[in-house]
């Protein structure tokens, strides 16, 4: 399916959050492992998750001084949490096929 331009949105608006410097391969050290990382992760879901309590209690308590912010940061959270789920739950499938194998 091709990419209609016309449907392209850009602007502040739109934007995310953008990579942090220092975050990527380049940055870790070479003899970070498999779980430190997956610590971390959990980490920052974490966080996201408790931003995005505080963004709605300031949003429900009508103290939040951007409304906008404030949504972008409780969507940022649910995404992240059903990008963990669905990544725990192709883990846990990958397992099971693993210990599935006739040897």
């Amino acid at each position: 399916m091709p990419v209609d331009p016309t449907m392209l949105v850009g602007g502040p608006e739109w934007a995310v959050g953008g990579v942090p410097a220092g975050v990527g391969e380049a940055a870790q050290p070479p003899s970070s492992d498999f779980g430190s990382m997956l610590g971390q992760q959990i980490g920052k879901l974490s966080e996201l998750q408790t931003e995005a309590a505080d963004a709605g209690r300031a949003l429900a308590t009508g103290t939040a001084t951007d409304a906008n912010a404030a949504v972008m940061a409780v969507e940022r959270a649910r995404l992240s949490m059903q990008l963990a789920a669905q990544i725990r739950t192709k883990s846990v499938e990958s397992l099971q096929d693993i210990l599935r194998t006739q040897i």
